[in-house]
């Protein structure tokens, strides 16, 4: 089981991805060659040296926060990495920590090499995931979100490429990798989001020379000597004491190896250089100074504050040194706890509780293959290389008299350090200026859409919505039967016996015996079921003679029902729903009923096409482009309606 997870643990898909860390792959198009060449591995290595000289200008005098930008080859036939792709190609990852300038040199970087060699594409991503893209967030295409952009995003020729989806809805690596080769003008991200990602790295490299702080300290000699001629191990000295414990505390109180004399060691002054991340991370913490260590008199203020920041270098490099040997001798290390979170996922454990003697004795048995395996040998040496240089540089001859005789240039003014707020309220400015403009386009954008539809509602096609009222108003028209709505043509009327007018009137007959002018009133239809048992010749008297009094039964009818329905619908709101013509409607001054007299506000006629046609549009609208009733019976009726699709950036 062990061995199994040797090859996976620094898969992207076994192992959770550090914090604080970017990671980048690139990908020359040779690589795509479905018929590997002999000598592919020498090709990417002649673009891995190539790539390192074009970049060096660059990184030459850049102090990194932990570690430095870095390329190694893929290796064959299937490479270990987080790009957890077959494909040959060259990869690395950048452990920024709380230098956020660190990965964005890295991508400025990144674009500097696909602009160099334009027959590469490069990804590159973070434990957020596509972080370009949240800076071109406000700019992104609506189908674009987190969950579908994986092996979408790439840098080629010094330009963003998305792979647009309506053209592969799941990518693979290599499809995606072949289609911006193919295919790079589709890919190619809009302006807008071009211009959001490369303004933040616009100001490189000339962002990264100003993120350099120098500054005079007072250091013993031994640590003198190793910045003199490694300047790069101050990020692991910063490292060391800004992440130390109570651990690694007892190694600065003995201060073995940088301050073998102890209080006879004597400071000596040097000029340091560190990143502004590095020098606010050792300003910023109060140290107390261990036994061992020889610091001025506080009566010189100026050699005090150099000697105390030279105490916090001093003593961090004297942390990492220890921690770093004891590491390498045990060759663990993060590579370790990846390995050992390879194996609680696999179930090597089998659920023990840590602690326990049969946990213990797996454990061991892990520790023992670890010891024996590549892995191990890989992270001894780059966990021991600082320390081996370290006792390199310090086996050479050195004394006070190579520092004393130079002349020590004055710290660089820091004065960023404390004016930082008005720097961090201008890129809060820019982006609340950003969401200001995105919010202002969205709601232009909707305001439009609302006219658009209003205007399609009359205007858009004014042939399409008066067929709507008219095939509606034919589809009443028709005749129905038992069997359902039919076309007139062709039909028996005579199937169904039932004569209409009789119908009509023997109800308004019942309605005139019952007084149905009161139907206001409660009634009991079952107690009443019996009032209907009617003798013919009663029904047959009403009818062939009516007389004088019922001449108008048939208005007498409607009035009543008239009533009741107003009575009804005046407390509800369904009044305010319908579209109304534009025109009062004259009063009739005949057969009005005495509810309509009595009503305080004028009904304007509502107008039925209108409110027809907007009913099925919204009930169109509301189907949100999916079958429903409305579609369905708009097609039936013959009438098909636009669908509102935005098929912009590939949606």
């Amino acid at each position: 089981m062990a061995a199994s997870s040797e090859s996976d643990i620094l898969s992207n898909q076994n192992s959770r991805l550090p914090d604080d860390t970017v990671f980048y792959a690139i990908f020359p198009d040779f690589s795509l060659n479905s018929n590997p060449t002999p000598d592919l591995s020498s090709s990417l290595q002649s673009l891995h040296l190539q790539i390192l000289q074009t970049i060096s200008s660059f990184t030459t005098d850049y102090l990194w926060q932990h570690e430095p930008f870095a390329l190694s080859l893929s290796s064959l036939p299937k490479p270990s990495c987080f790009c957890s792709s077959h494909l040959p190609h060259l990869h690395g990852k950048l452990r920024f920590g709380d230098n956020l300038d660190d990965e964005w040199f890295a991508v400025f970087l990144l674009f500097h090499i696909s602009t160099s060699f334009p027959s590469l594409s490069i990804r590159v991503w973070d434990t957020d995931g596509e972080f370009l893209l949240i800076e071109a967030a406000f700019h992104l295409p609506r189908w674009l979100n987190p969950e579908n952009s994986l092996n979408r995003v790439f840098i080629r020729q010094g330009h963003l490429h998305i792979v647009p989806k309506y053209r592969i809805p799941s990518p693979t690596l290599e499809d995606s990798l072949r289609f911006i080769f193919n295919r790079g003008e589709e890919s190619r991200a809009s302006e807008t989001i071009q211009s959001s990602v490369k303004n933040r790295i616009s100001d490189y490299p000339e962002r990264a020379t100003r993120n350099m702080h120098s500054v005079r300290v007072r250091v013993p000699v031994s640590v003198a000597q190793v910045l003199k001629h490694e300047p790069c191990l101050i990020s692991l000295a910063v490292e060391g004491f800004y992440d130390r414990d109570i651990d690694a505390m007892k190694h600065a109180g003995r201060m073995e190896r940088f301050l073998p004399k102890g209080r006879e060691e004597e400071l000596v002054c040097v000029s340091v250089k560190m990143s502004r991340a590095m020098y606010a991370q050792l300003v910023q913490q109060t140290f107390q100074a261990p036994k061992c260590y020889p610091m001025p008199n506080r009566t010189d203020a100026a050699a005090y504050a150099e000697a105390e920041l030279g105490l916090k270098i001093a003593c961090g490099l004297e942390m990492i040194y220890q921690l770093r040997k004891r590491e390498g001798l045990e060759g663990k290390g993060s590579t370790w706890e990846a390995y050992r979170e390879s194996l609680e996922s696999s179930g090597y454990f089998q659920g023990l509780l840590p602690g326990s003697k049969e946990y213990q004795r797996l454990i061991d048995n892990a520790e023992e293959y670890y010891r024996n395996s590549y892995l191990f040998t890989r992270a001894s040496e780059m966990l021991s290389a600082p320390v081996r240089r370290i006792d390199e540089i310090l086996a050479l001859p050195h004394s006070a008299d190579n520092f004393s005789c130079q002349e020590v240039p004055p710290s660089d003014d820091d004065t960023w350090l404390y004016n930082g707020e008005d720097e961090l309220n201008s890129a809060l400015l820019e982006r609340q200026k950003e969401m200001d403009l995105y919010n202002s386009k969205r709601k232009k954008k909707q305001k439009g859409q609302e006219d658009t539809d209003h205007s399609s509602s009359s205007n858009l096609d004014e042939a399409a919505l008066g067929d709507i009222a008219k095939t509606m108003q034919a589809f009443v028209h028709k005749v129905s039967s038992y069997k359902g709505a039919e076309v007139p043509e062709n039909r028996n009327l005579k199937e169904v016996d039932l004569n209409v007018d009789r119908f009509i009137k023997d109800i308004e007959s019942v309605m005139k015996r019952q007084g149905f002018e009161n139907a206001g009133s409660d009634v009991d239809v079952e107690g009443s079921s019996s009032d209907f048992d009617l003798d013919d010749s009663e029904d047959e008297s009403d009818i062939a003679e009516p007389s004088e009094d019922n001449k108008d039964g048939e208005d007498t009818f409607m009035h009543s029902y008239s009533d009741v329905m107003n009575e009804e619908l005046k407390t509800t709101t369904l009044e305010k729903s319908f579209v109304r013509a534009n025109e009062q409607a004259q009063k009739k001054a005949e057969g009005k009923s005495n509810a309509a007299e009595n009503m305080d506000e004028d009904f304007t006629p509502v107008d039925v096409d209108v409110n027809l046609v907007k009913s099925f549009l919204d009930s169109f609208s509301s189907q949100q482009g999916l079958p429903g009733p409305a579609s369905n019976l708009l097609g039936l009726m013959g009438v098909k309606l636009p669908r509102n699709d935005d098929k912009k950036g590939g949606e």
